[in-house]
């Protein structure tokens, strides 16, 4: 944490790049469903018509966004954060609490990733549809929970290795943070 630090190795920088990226993405998906939502009022309000796929597509919309974006929310820690144990401990307590909470939080998505591979697979090989009117492909939104969890877990261990090496303060409180 000096003040003219070396430039991020290019995994690091490239997991940030990702995880922007997808913030993006994912913000967009939020707009989109947005303009579906008003565009599904217009249609069953005022044509008097009925929605066959709206609401299905904005289910999986705001999910895949959920998980696209999450890597995004952990890069600039925009997460519900409880900093009252950081902050009433030294900086050497305070980077064990991180770095245990973070590789519990990354064997959590590891499990989860590894769990949900093979059931996106299973959509995607069988060629299964949703059971509605619209019979959506189902390998299509499933498969944001395996890609959002890939960069998730990349982002954790980019925040583990910035913490280790101190690039980064733990929970981004710097030694001086006390409450």
């Amino acid at each position: 944490m000096s003040s003219n630090p070396a430039p991020l190795p290019a995994w690091v920088a490239a997991v940030h790049a990702a995880s922007r990226f997808f913030g993006v993405v994912a913000a967009g998906m939020i707009l989109v469903a947005i303009a579906v939502v008003c565009q599904m009022v217009f249609v069953r309000a005022v044509l008097q018509e009925s929605s066959i796929w709206q609401t299905e597509f904005v289910m999986y919309l705001l999910v895949a966004a959920t998980f696209i974006g999450s890597p995004y929310i952990l890069l600039t820690r925009g997460h519900v954060a409880v900093d009252v144990v950081p902050l009433m401990v030294g900086p050497r307590v305070r980077r064990q609490l991180h770095l245990v909470g973070s590789v519990i939080a990354l064997v959590f998505c590891g499990l989860f990733l590894w769990a949900s591979i093979p059931w996106w697979h299973d959509t995607w090989v069988n060629d299964q549809t949703t059971s509605s009117m619209w019979r959506a492909r189902l390998w299509i939104p499933y498969l944001s929970v395996p890609v959002g969890l890939s960069l998730l877990c990349l982002q954790y261990l980019a925040e583990v290795w910035l913490v280790i090496t101190q690039r980064e303060h733990p929970f981004g409180l710097s030694p001086d943070d006390r409450l």
